[in-house]
């Protein structure tokens, strides 16, 4: 049904401050002419290879004009080492044509690409059991059961799946038998142990309940694609992991279900340094959530008298993309968020423990770069290794407007955008990344996902970009070098697992960086979990803090840089 008065209303709103519903743009869609880039520069600072190194995917919306906002949202990708090999591999979320009702249609299904030894990809989704045929959004990666393997979770339009890795090259579809069949419209999900009993559980966030049969039309008159506000938000789900193989809904117990907003990403951190995991969700036109952990099980929300709720002007956002990382160097964790076109990215800084955060965005230097664009996947990264964190942000629309010249072909090129790239200077603040940064910066797509990891192995972070209805993107880093690297690798041998929710704190050089071991962040996607530091100038690592999720602290000795670090539970010095 078309709601014409109560849509028009909607949109009105949230062309001010939520994704979906188009704004007022009654101007041509004819592609606008825009003044060519600056000549790179010297050499280009990124390669893309996917096509080259065997990632043949292609996202599908299974869109034939009904303009159904599943279709605009989606989706992401993991890197992840589900063939305990050392290197990368990468699995990517598709979508089908009836919007989850039903059994699939047109055969899209997820995808996974094992990497082999010499760097090229070979699609192995068939022999892996991994094609899943569901309404994919988001993916979460890792080891649920504690056997050495790493699952992988589905968050979907429609049920949620679980798969968990055999061991063997192979997944089975686990859902009905772990209890891990969330219903609705599941956007992302992260890993975590948030009682410290050794075992993983599970937040799902969610989104709307959406009904296809409302339309929403922008100020000309044209059917666009509606936002959040034109739906009920949903309650997110926590899922305790019962050690046995299965998960227990506590999503009421824990108090998570007393709120019931338009998710779309989550980060797990310990922002108040007392221990416990705590949950950071960005919501899309709904002041986002930050669930302090109690502790004893339960949750309290404290985003609002933390500062970290809504922006400035105690506005919601349209939060989509999210991460959580130490941009100032003072070993606490800021938070970053992609929002809508005509709002800003937001960067809130952490004041300390108990103080809350602050919205230092026009400061940083990513408010007003940012204005122009709808962002979705966000990383925060070392890509040139001088000890110093950078940022990236993919972007494409939620709603029509003019044509950017080097666009893909109708009916997307009215939805895409360039994607942002900083460059950190220490203190918080960033700079836009130059020119030769153009392979990455410059792209007209409609991106939507964004990985990290060392993919081809030599030290710097590569970059995973998802496109909606579209190809995927791999960006080899190229940049040229300006320091010395560490990559930690957190394990816990009484789980046999990796250490998800550790803290790596790396000192050398006289300076000191923290990470967390997470997979969690950006959109939808999964990152390579390994801690990666630049080192700037620092040619030895003189020590390395741990801070394991159930409280231990250690402290191992440091040494070598340029290398991968295992480091286990339980073997380093205690104070």
């Amino acid at each position: 049904m078309l709601h014409t008065p109560r849509i028009l209303t909607t949109v009105f709103l949230i062309s001010l401050a939520c994704a979906g519903c188009g704004r007022d743009s009654a101007r041509d869609a004819a592609p606008q002419e825009a003044p060519p880039p600056p000549a790179p520069r010297g050499p280009a600072w990124f390669s893309e290879v996917a096509a080259s190194s065997g990632l043949d995917f292609r996202h599908e919306t299974g869109a034939e004009g009904e303009l159904h906002l599943p279709e605009i949202m989606g989706s992401g990708a993991a890197l992840l080492d589900y063939d305990g090999d050392g290197d990368l591999d990468a699995y990517l979320i598709n979508a089908t044509k009836n919007l989850g009702q039903g059994p699939p249609v047109g055969g899209s299904v997820n995808r996974l690409y094992r990497q082999g030894a010499d760097g090229t990809f070979e699609d192995v989704t068939e022999e892996s059991g991994l094609g899943d045929p569901g309404y994919g959004m988001g993916v979460a990666v890792g080891d649920f059961d504690n056997d050495g393997h790493e699952d992988v979770f589905i968050a979907n339009f429609g049920e949620d799946r679980l798969y968990r890795n055999l061991g063997n090259g192979r997944f089975e579809d686990v859902s009905e038998a772990a209890v891990a069949k969330v219903g609705g419209w599941s956007s992302s999900a992260s890993f975590l142990d948030y009682d410290h009993d050794g075992v993983l559980d599970l937040y799902v966030v969610r989104y709307v309940d959406y009904d296809a049969e409302i339309r929403c039309l922008d100020f000309a008159g044209r059917h666009d694609y509606c936002g959040p506000t034109a739906f009920p938000g949903r309650a997110d789900v926590l899922l305790h992991g019962e050690g046995d193989g299965t998960f227990r809904d506590v999503s009421r117990a824990a108090g998570i279900s007393a709120v019931s907003h338009a998710g779309l990403g989550v980060v797990v951190r310990d922002f108040d340094a007392d221990g416990w995991p705590d949950l950071y969700v960005a919501n899309d036109a709904d002041p986002n959530e930050l669930w302090h952990n109690n502790g004893d099980g339960t949750f309290s929300e404290q985003a609002l008298i933390l500062g970290a709720s809504v922006n400035a002007l105690g506005q919601p956002e349209a939060g989509m993309g999210v991460l959580a990382a130490d941009f100032d160097g003072d070993l606490d964790y800021d938070l970053f968020m992609t929002h809508l076109g005509d709002e800003k990215n937001t960067l809130y800084r952490n004041l300390g423990p108990g103080l809350g955060f602050e919205d230092a965005s026009t400061e940083a230097g990513v408010a007003a770069t940012s204005m122009a664009l709808t962002g979705f996947g966000t990383a925060a990264m070392d890509l040139d290794l001088d000890g110093i964190l950078d940022l990236a942000a993919v972007n494409g629309r939620v709603f029509r407007d003019e044509v950017i010249a080097g666009g893909p072909t109708a009916p997307w090129d009215a939805y895409a955008e360039p994607n942002l790239l900083y460059f950190g200077e220490g203190d918080g603040t960033f700079r836009p990344a130059p020119p030769q940064a153009g392979a990455f910066t410059d792209p007209v797509e409609v991106s939507r996902g964004l990985a990290v990891g060392d993919v081809d192995g030599d030290g710097d972070l590569d970059l995973l970009v998802t496109t909606g209805h579209g190809p995927v993107r791999l960006y080899r880093n190229e940049i040229p070098r300006r320091g010395s690297w560490l990559l930690v690798d957190a394990w816990d041998p009484r789980y046999r697992r990796r250490a998800l929710g550790a803290e790596v704190i790396v000192h050398a050089g006289g300076k000191s960086w923290l990470r967390t071991v997470t997979a969690d962040g950006s959109y939808q996607s999964s990152h390579d979990p390994r801690a990666h530091f630049g080192l700037g100038e620092a040619d030895t690592v003189d020590s390395i803090e741990m801070h394991w999720p159930d409280g231990l602290r250690e402290t191992f000795p440091g040494g070598a840089v340029d290398r991968v670090l295992r480091l286990d539970r339980g073997t380093g010095s205690t104070r």
